[in-house]
């Protein structure tokens, strides 16, 4: 296991290394890379719309970032994205002209994608706060793909208990409906609820998504791409209604020890509701607690991270790679 982990800090830096060469005659990237200093001069005038109480609220347990770091790269991406978001509108109505037909808007979809533990909620509810509080007021929603997980009754049936949050264990056919009636601007699409505390979709529950101007789909491996049937046939991807996509990065060991410590401080305060599923988790020693955690990262989460996760990286249009102290210290965007 170690030496995977060695493997993938040598992936992580090969590709954060093109930032210093990009400008190296012969070198080839479809990004462009920025230092956090860089992409903070993007701001240009865009209002902070937040305050510091409101981040607080906003931010994951374990994730430090402040209204400081909303000014510093996140006020950046809100200008980036009304602008694709107005490109966007335009290229619409302009088909509906060449086509000469009527239809309802279709909400601009943004996928999020990233390992567990790295920030991607807080990243995804930061930007639909910022992103409601434009001028125009759109309408701004989020969801999560935790919904689409299977239930675990299914997942215990086939033997995926052990690979949740691994793309099997998703209802990706669920998944794939649900976008394409955002996009066809159905009215009250409902989305399965899930339940961190029951760790398991609830029955019969749903969120219901009504006509969005924006909508935020957040999730690990909703960049996931399949093999293609040799016949040509359509075969879409959950990606293939994005809009504009976003990979959260920071170096394997990095997020580990943000996921240990996440799961140590939840043995102290959510895992000791005897509710909880995870409940039998307060109950063990410190030592034994932190090798469980461990044991959870390295044989489940880093192998997901390894196999699924990290290779729908080049994917993403946007993404952020985070510092040892979970702020964004590069970026690399993906060049028109």
């Amino acid at each position: 296991m170690k030496q995977d982990a060695s493997t993938h800090r040598e992936v992580t830096d090969s590709f954060w290394a093109l930032a210093n060469r990009q400008e190296e005659e012969g070198i080839v990237s479809p990004y462009r890379y920025f230092s956090a200093n860089d992409w903070e001069k993007f701001r240009a005038d865009t209002p902070l719309t937040l305050t510091g109480k409101e981040v607080e609220t906003l931010r994951s347990m374990n994730d430090p970032i402040s209204l400081e770091e909303v000014e510093r790269i996140y006020l950046s991406m809100s200008r980036l994205l009304s602008t694709h978001v107005e490109s966007s509108q335009q290229l619409f109505s302009q088909r509906a002209s060449f086509l000469q037909f009527e239809t309802l808007k279709t909400p601009f979809i943004i996928g999020i994608a990233g390992s567990v533990a790295v920030g991607k909620s807080t990243t995804a509810r930061i930007l639909k706060e910022l992103l409601a509080r434009w001028p125009s007021s759109p309408k701004v929603d989020l969801i999560t793909t935790d919904g689409f997980l299977w239930p675990n009754a299914v997942l215990e049936e086939q033997g995926l208990m052990e690979r949740k949050g691994f793309p099997e264990s998703y209802d990706v056919a669920g998944v794939l409906r649900f976008l394409s009636a955002i996009k066809a601007g159905e009215s009250r699409v409902e989305a399965p609820l899930y339940s961190h505390f029951n760790y398991d979709v609830l029955p019969d529950q749903a969120i219901v998504i009504d006509r969005p101007d924006i909508l935020i789909f957040e999730g690990i491996n909703v960049l996931q791409s399949r093999d293609m049937p040799q016949a040509g046939d359509s075969i879409p991807l959950v990606s293939d209604f994005f809009d504009f996509s976003i990979f959260i990065d920071a170096d394997s060991k990095d997020i580990e020890d943000w996921y240990v410590t996440r799961f140590m401080r939840l043995r102290d305060t959510a895992f000791r509701d005897p509710g909880s599923y995870f409940h039998r988790y307060s109950e063990l020693t410190d030592a034994s607690a932190l090798n469980e955690a461990k044991r959870l990262w390295e044989k489940i989460n880093f192998v997901n991270l390894r196999e699924n996760i990290l290779p729908t990286r080049p994917r993403a249009d946007l993404i952020l790679r985070k510092n040892r102290q979970h702020l964004i210290k590069q970026v690399a965007l993906r060049k028109l």
